[in-house]
């Protein structure tokens, strides 16, 4: 399978006072299309700076990142943007949606930029909004929808641009357990319907399980990798 992003010795450092912290300490790491991918760690182990270095998010301190063929840490922040509206979808902890805007228009809204009229962008959230189990919910804002709710919201608007990768910073943190496992079962099967890389960060190791490999990390770097369960696992425990 072709490699959808590549890390070559990695560092993230921030200066505190005289102390330089590496968050991310020299990783090199491969992720192949169509992987679900877990990074999981105790806390200040970098998993979040790594996912936003990934993502765009952040830049390195040193080395290079890819995704596909480019070098994301050598692009400027408009042409970053550029590049994230077309291959890039995210999934966060605090959902961030609009509280003005309906679920519709929430994940219509990312679609605007990309080009398409607008009568094929309600039909392409309406289409997502329904995959989520939210047909009869469309036209309710964030105040109107549970957590579970507006996390599966922030799920259709992911996938709404159809993007070759979706980074997941805990997306799970603010659900119950029941939600959490519907959540990630929505996600990795989205994701593998359409053969797109999923890359999450959680702290729950069952929620860990859905990924094809987990990557460890302790002190920024790698501590070790372990395959995943197998690519059926939330089917066979639906």
């Amino acid at each position: 399978m072709s490699v959808i992003v590549t890390l070559d010795n990695v560092y993230r450092a921030y200066k505190m006072g005289s102390e330089i912290i590496k968050a991310v300490d020299g990783i090199s790491l491969k992720i192949t299309q169509g992987e679900v991918c877990c990074l999981q760690g105790p806390s200040g182990s970098g998993k979040s700076t790594l996912l936003h270095l990934m993502a765009g998010l952040d830049k390195p301190t040193k080395g290079s990142i890819h995704i596909g063929k480019t070098r994301i840490d050598k692009l400027n922040e408009n042409q970053l943007a550029v590049f994230r509206q077309r291959y890039v979808g995210f999934v966060f902890q605090n959902y961030y949606l609009i509280p003005t805007l309906t679920a519709l228009e929430n994940v219509t809204m990312p679609l605007s930029f990309c080009g398409m009229s607008r009568k094929k962008r309600t039909e392409r959230a309406k289409e997502l909004l329904e995959a989520v189990g939210l047909k009869d919910r469309m036209k309710h804002k964030p105040s109107e929808l549970s957590g579970g709710q507006q996390q599966r919201v922030s799920i259709a608007r992911a996938f709404a641009n159809n993007p070759k990768i979706i980074f997941a910073d805990e997306p799970t943190g603010n659900l119950d357990t029941a939600n959490a496992f519907e959540m990630m079962k929505l996600m990795t099967s989205m994701a593998r319907q359409f053969n797109q890389t999923l890359v999450i960060v959680t702290h729950d190791v069952e929620l860990s399980e859905f990924a094809t490999r987990i990557i460890k990390l302790r002190d920024g770097k790698i501590e070790k990798i372990e395959n995943g369960r197998d690519q059926n696992y939330e089917e066979k425990h639906a």
